[in-house]
């Protein structure tokens, strides 16, 4: 009985060494209805994980949206796991007008964040958010930039 426990105790995963994929979160233009030039760059070192929410409020700012960290909103989007991290994240660090060393000038900054998917699992992924003022810009209330275009 105990070389049987053993055995498969020896087989079992830890899990704790186990790397996990770095993930990064879409909510606006770079989501895949929108087939931006700067996303198709960088599409075959991405792989579609899901659709999932973060803790921000979402705001129209015309042709993009902009999203800021807030405890009481949702945003929704999509989910991908990175292949080529560094080449992706300089990638969208670019798109995003994110410089590391410039925080103050760069339009978005890149941060991880909890992100629940669709079947309640929490992951870490990179996300961008908005840095700069938002003047009148409207709050997209639903969290939701596809749906809010839909009701344009």
């Amino acid at each position: 009985m105990n070389a049987r426990v053993n055995a498969t105790r020896s087989q079992t995963v830890d899990e704790t060494n186990v790397a996990m994929p770095e993930l990064v979160f879409f909510y606006g233009t770079l989501m895949t209805p929108f087939k931006r030039l700067g996303r198709l760059r960088i599409e075959e070192h991405l792989r579609y994980s899901g659709r999932g929410s973060i803790a921000a409020a979402l705001f129209d700012l015309g042709i993009y949206p902009a999203a800021v960290p807030a405890a009481e909103g949702r945003v929704w989007g999509e989910v991908y796991e990175v292949l080529d991290p560094p080449l992706v994240l300089e990638a969208l660090d670019e798109i995003e007008g994110y410089s590391p060393g410039e925080l103050e000038s760069s339009l978005y900054t890149r941060r991880k964040t909890s992100v629940t998917l669709e079947n309640g699992r929490i992951v870490e992924a990179w996300a961008y958010f908005y840095n700069a003022p938002l003047g009148r810009a409207p709050r997209i209330t639903s969290g939701d930039y596809l749906e809010h275009l839909k009701m344009k």
